[in-house]
């Protein structure tokens, strides 16, 4: 039977992962996987990660399974980080949150959730939006719609034809907003904006699904919360899925969580049932050791303080980064206007670059990038930043 099986097309983000491994010239250049790496070009362990794992080390006793959900003292830490640890939700009852294998495990359950217990058909994400966005949800029984948010014109948010594209939405459908750090146009909206947006999901009746995977990458760890506090505060129900490979590091751990806000303890306790029911039937338990990292981290304050300043530290590297290769291309003699690169926000930028351009970028000078020329600013190197931006003057 399998030999009736076709090859599927490569995922256009791990894929091109694949060829840039495969590549043999010394000059190559991988901005196209969203992972932060240092000035050495490599992705580094966090010292608290360490120090964290040196502790659990020394006091683990046993290999037994998490419960479903995973342990109460992560999905504590994770509540307190999204919401603030004086927020008077997190004493409500009206919160669950559940372990998940990573963002993506977190945005699948949810998508199971939506289609299976509430019976949601639609789900509306940002144009454009990660690409694994609409595989995760079709792939859970969701129809896919999209609302403008990206104005190729001023590099910035399409609020007007955001909001009318959501005011377009029918009652009961869910919409997916990017928490901070937009993947993939690095575009936020302010906190009047995210006013706005929560008007008119209010109006509307819509369910918010929030996507948040790099909390501390914008502007500071509660900054870039205030988006979602602002929604929680005014909207009685909200799916969280949050993500620790890039605020941690802990990338192949594969630690993640889904955060359902309700309308009252009662419900928070049968969407707790049935997230556990769904979970138990595709991978039956999380697993334990990045879980128990950012636990140890989170409830150990000298060790949350050193993690926020290591987090400060890959933000102020990140933002280097943007504004020298804005003064890159100037120095080529770009007369094309880069400077929004250094206004956007966490790893990703929407260059404008064409898929040509992008293609010769590739075959030419073995630099490597989506094809809808998004950028992984954080894969950008000081050392190779005149060659990078040599290259990109050349194909322009």
């Amino acid at each position: 039977m399998f030999e009736r099986v076709s090859v599927a097309p490569a995922d256009p983000i791990l894929g091109l992962n694949e060829a840039f491994k495969a590549e043999t010239r010394a000059e190559k250049i991988n901005l196209g996987v969203g992972v932060f790496k240092d000035a050495g070009g490599n992705t580094p362990i966090l010292d608290t990660v360490k120090e964290a794992e040196r502790r659990l080390v020394n006091s683990e006793t046993t290999k037994g399974y998490l419960s479903i959900e995973g342990t109460a003292a992560y999905a504590g830490a994770v509540q307190k980080l999204l919401f603030g640890a004086q927020a008077p939700l997190l004493d409500s009852g009206r919160v669950t949150t559940v372990q998940a294998p990573g963002g993506t495990g977190a945005l699948r359950i949810g998508a199971e959730f939506l289609v299976r217990q509430l019976g949601i058909k639609t789900i509306w994400v940002s144009d454009p939006t990660w690409a694994n966005h609409n595989g995760i949800f079709a792939a859970a029984g969701l129809t896919v719609k999209t609302y403008r948010y990206f104005d190729a014109d001023t590099r910035g948010l399409d609020i007007d034809g955001m909001l009318a594209d959501l005011s377009s939405a029918q009652a009961g459908e869910a919409v997916l907003l990017h928490g901070c750090c937009h993947n993939p146009t690095g575009v936020d909206p302010t906190i009047a904006q995210w006013g706005q947006i929560v008007k008119v999901l209010q109006a509307q009746d819509l369910l918010p699904f929030m996507d948040f995977a790099y909390q501390g990458f914008a502007a500071g760890v509660d900054e870039d919360a205030a988006g979602l506090r602002l929604l929680v505060e005014q909207m009685p129900e909200v799916f969280i899925a949050s993500s620790f490979s890039k605020n941690f590091g802990l990338y192949n751990e594969r630690v993640g969580a889904l955060t359902a806000v309700a309308k009252t303890p009662d419900a928070a306790t049968a969407v707790l049932s049935q997230l556990k029911s769904i979970i138990r039937a595709v991978y039956s338990n999380p697993p334990c050791h990045g879980a128990a990292v950012v636990a140890t981290i989170l409830t150990d304050p000298e060790l949350t303080a050193r993690w926020h300043e290591e987090v400060a530290a890959m933000r102020s590297r990140i933002l280097t980064l943007r504004h020298e290769f804005v003064a890159g291309l100037k120095a080529q003699g770009v007369q094309q206007d880069f400077s929004f690169i250094a206004e956007q926000k966490g790893m990703f930028s929407f260059s404008g670059l064409s898929k040509t351009q992008v293609e010769r970028l590739r075959d030419e000078y073995a630099i490597y990038m989506v094809g809808s020329g998004r950028i992984n600013v954080a894969g950008m190197n000081t050392d190779r930043m005149t060659y990078l931006c040599k290259a990109i003057a050349a194909v322009l």
